[in-house]
């Protein structure tokens, strides 16, 4: 077995499929494309699913790929095993419609065989497969495997709800029987007992069957499309061919290993506790990766996982003694030992260290925060009189502030305090049941169409053409092919149409259809892409349609030159982002209607106000400049990109491609339709800018008479405010607005006067109100304040001498009851105190150990609250 880089094992599977006619497609983005189900793509297959569900055909079926992925079910086994990890790259050929069981088994055992390629021994070699499924039994024997190296395992059967699913087929490399030190031999596979001896390095799943959750699986129907889908780990193949201990002591891993030995000063020991230097280089990974595909840190979803990894490589970082941030320096690391087949982590590596950097320096001030939170939880627990550290507790400091159990673990030992150790493994199994269960849920592929799928007659899309003669060639009824239909609704084919099938955020067409006496006998209701790239047409049926008739096809031009108004200025918009906000606002998405465009991008922060501006300003100045809108169609996809064109998100390229051109200041492949001079959008308005998820920013934004309405809109309501505070003029509206503003503070400063003098009338009676409970003394009172600020007054008063211990005020203000507690006794904390009287007014409430507020709105209540409030300072 020879040695192999990383990347050499990369190419040599790569150009083995497709010296066996597969295309090698590129690696996509870790941020799912139109797939909501999907938190990140965490397979090769994943990428695929259209093709799978046959949604889309291909344009060749054998393709093959080495995609990155991400799955952060199991994070915290990073650095514990030899094989966890939250980013991987997945190495895998596809077979959709074409070859199967008989080719994908013979290509594993020459790939991984021959010298050429792997050259494995044939003898470290053992298969498992689906007990029923003898036909790869056989198959695994005619090409060369030892039957006694097949092994059956029940569970080899790949299913996720409903739609394809199949027998698979696992391909174990033996590593040794020093990696198998109590002998216990080939059980390790048949009994499925975590091992470090046989090592999977392969997986074929045979992709057969429409799994229905209703029936039991041996009454699953034969899918009418059967499909290959395997997958082979690149960290795995690493190990096993340059002979690491771990898939960590590899060429993937070592050079960022080697840099966090120079950081930190300690030693890496493959043999030894080198749990650190592993989580650190793992995440350190997936950070680079994810981040410079757009993903950012951030409190929910993707942004969750990025912030949550951070936050563990940090913490390994201090316990390896690493002093101050340090990981933004790994990352050029991380790019040098992928750059061979992806350059982009390089390219990007100053943004990516930017977020890290900026991140890593928030966490080091959470972890004072942290620190504190630990210590306001034992100094509880000791007025408890309690000795552990609750499981719940510990999982919360874990969870939601990033603290790893030994660090909460270490600080209480300090103090004398145990851990639960059983409470928080319980709270970690509930929370990672939840994560599977939601993968479970939302992995499943859609069911593949037998009708759709089966459509070939050719279609054509007419690009700037609004109206035209086609002959009809399908239409499908109730999911079948018909000849002719008299009404109700239908999905239909023509030869040629005008009419655009939604694509990259732009919507279809809509439109009528017409006979040849130019009566509408259909209304287009909506227009997409059929698997094999036609335009399907879903009509109303007015009167009969005939396939092989010619028909007059027009569509609504007003509704085209709306969106194809907002497309344009989208093309813009996304121009002025990277000249304003940075290169690294890519887009996530976009939508581009009838009455507004909608843009998502990756950015870290709002975009301010002067930003909004400035980008409303540029995307107008290069619509009154007039630019011609150029279309080239003569290029190849890395001839565009060479002119520096941008992908813009959702699109789908295949070798004739579009690339939109707006003078020198904005090219994009792009598929859709647009004006022929930036001068006809007309006139560009941002109207909102939100956030929509973590790092993702949204624009809205409209064009022609939307935006010259919203603008009309803007002047009346100026002109109402003018006429309110009675400005003379529109102009003068500023002017008079912060006159108004200066005689509102005048009249506060007064009223803030008004209500310190009514407070220090009431305190004289009030604080000498004195009461006790054990050696406690406080003051509970109910009192007439005009608002908040007035309870705020009092306790500022109270403070100033020795009134009392505790100071407990109840106001009534409106219609709402507010509560204010006040304590100098560091024992009794103000904010436990005002959560235990809050429900006397229906209410709950919170705040600091010194100073804590609550509102209700039962002011029936005051009494019972004011009786209730000794027993609760005890």
């Amino acid at each position: 077995m020879k040695y192999m880089t990383s990347a050499e094992i990369r190419d040599t599977f790569l150009n083995f499929f497709e010296s066996k006619g597969s295309t090698i497609m590129p690696s996509q983005s870790l941020v799912p494309v139109n797939d909501p189900t999907l938190l990140w793509i965490n397979s090769g297959v994943a990428t695929m699913k259209k093709y799978f569900d046959g949604s889309v055909v291909p344009e060749n079926p054998r393709m093959t790929s080495s995609q990155k992925s991400i799955r952060t079910n199991d994070i915290e086994n990073v650095g514990k095993t030899a094989r966890h990890h939250t980013m991987f790259e997945m190495m895998g050929n596809f077979s959709i419609g074409d070859y199967f069981r008989t080719e994908a088994i013979a290509y594993a055992f020459e790939m991984l065989t021959d010298e050429k390629y792997y050259g494995f021994p044939v003898e470290k070699l053992y298969v498992t497969y689906y007990p029923d499924d003898q036909e790869t039994y056989q198959r695994w024997v005619e090409v060369g495997l030892p039957a006694s190296h097949l092994v059956p395992i029940e569970d080899n059967f790949w299913e996720i709800g409903a739609g394809p699913s199949g027998p698979d087929t696992e391909i174990f490399f033996d590593r040794g029987a020093q990696y198998d030190p109590e002998n216990i031999g080939l059980r390790l596979l048949s009994e499925d007992i975590e091992n470090d001896r046989y090592i999977e390095i392969y997986n074929i799943v045979l992709s057969q069957f429409n799994a229905d959750p209703s029936v039991s699986r041996k009454q699953y129907k034969e899918l009418p499309q059967k499909n290959i889908d395997t997958g082979m780990g690149l960290e795995r193949m690493a190990c096993i061919i340059q002979e690491g201990r771990t898939n960590f002591d590899t060429d993937l891993f070592l050079p960022i290993i080697h840099e966090i030995e120079r950081l930190s000063g300690k030693t890496y020991d493959p043999d030894g506790n080198n749990m650190s230097f592993k989580v650190i280089a793992d995440h350190i990974r997936s950070l680079s990766f994810a981040i410079g595909d757009g993903a950012l840190p951030g409190n929910e979803g993707r942004g969750y996982v990025l912030r949550r990894l951070l936050r563990r490589a940090v913490m390994h970082g201090k316990r390896l003694g690493i002093q101050g941030k340090f990981l933004a320096s790994l990352v050029k690391i991380v790019g040098q030992v992928m750059e061979n087949y992806y350059p982009e982590v390089l390219e990007k590596a100053d943004f990516i260290e930017k977020i890290i950097d900026r991140e890593e320096e928030t966490f080091n001030r959470t972890i004072d925060a942290g620190q504190k939170l630990i210590d306001d939880l034992l100094s509880e627990l000791k007025t408890q009189g309690k000795d552990t550290i609750d499981g719940a507790d510990i999982f919360r400091l874990y969870d939601t502030y990033g603290f790893p159990v030994e660090l909460t673990e270490e600080l209480a030992q300090d103090e004398g305090f145990k851990i639960d150790h059983a409470g928080f493994d319980a709270a970690m199994k509930a929370q990672q049941a939840r994560a599977r269960a939601a993968v479970v849920k939302s992995g499943s592929m859609g069911a593949q169409n037998e009708t759709l799928s089966s459509i070939e007659e050719a279609s054509e899309f007419l690009y700037d053409v609004h109206a035209a003669k086609s002959k009809l060639s399908v239409i499908v009824s109730a999911d079948k092919k018909v000849s002719t239909l008299a009404s109700g609704t239908a999905q239909i084919i023509f030869e040629q149409t005008p009419f655009y099938a939604e694509m990259g955020g732009q919507v279809s067409d809509h439109g009528v259809i017409k006979n040849e006496d130019g009566d509408v006998v259909a209304v287009v209701t909506d227009v997409q892409h059929a698997p094999h790239g036609q335009n399907l047409h879903t009509v109303n049926v007015l009167s009969a349609l005939t396939v092989g008739e010619t028909y007059h096809l027009e569509i609504d031009e007003v509704r085209r030159n709306a969106v194809v108004k907002n497309h344009t200025a989208t093309h813009l918009l996304h121009a002025a982002l990277h000249n304003i906000v940075g290169k690294h606002a890519l887009q996530a998405g976009s939508l581009n209607e009838v009455d507004f465009l909608r843009f998502d991008f990756t950015h870290f922060a709002q975009v301010t106000k002067e930003e909004l501006a400035a980008l409303e300003q540029e995307v107008n100045e290069k619509i009154w400049e007039n630019i011609t809108i150029q279309t080239r169609t003569d290029l190849s996809v890395d001839q565009a990109k060479e002119m520096g064109a941008a992908a813009l998100f959702g699109e789908k390229y295949g070798t004739n491609i579009r690339v939109v051109v707006i003078g020198d200041y904005s090219v994009e492949l792009c598929g859709g339709t647009h004006t022929k001079t930036t001068s006809e959008i007309g006139l560009f308005k941002i109207v909102k800018e939100e956030g929509i998820g973590s790092g993702v920013r949204r624009i809205t934004a409209l064009t022609g008479q939307k935006a010259y309405e919203a603008f009309v809109n803007s002047e009346k309501t100026l002109l109402e405010v003018a006429n309110v505070i009675k400005a003379p003029q529109a102009t003068q509206v500023l002017s008079k607005v912060s006159a108004l503003q200066e005689e509102l503070k005048t009249v506060q400063k007064e009223n803030e006067a008004l209500t310190g003098k009514l407070a220090v009338s009431q305190s004289e009676e009030l604080f000498k109100n004195v009461q006790n409970v054990g050696t406690t003394s406080f003051i509970a009172a109910q009192v007439k304040v005009s608002d908040i600020n007035g309870l705020r007054q009092l306790a500022d008063l109270w403070k100033q001498k020795e009134w009392s211990d505790e100071l407990i005020l109840v106001a009534k203000i409106g219609e709402k009851v507010n509560v204010l507690v006040a304590s100098k006794k560091p024992e009794i904390k103000a904010g436990n105190v005002v959560k235990a009287l809050a429900p006397y007014i229906d209410g709950r409430g919170g705040g600091k150990p010194d100073l804590a507020m609550a509102g209700g709105a039962n002011a029936n209540g005051i009494s019972e609250l004011l009786n209730h409030v000794a027993e609760n300072l005890k």
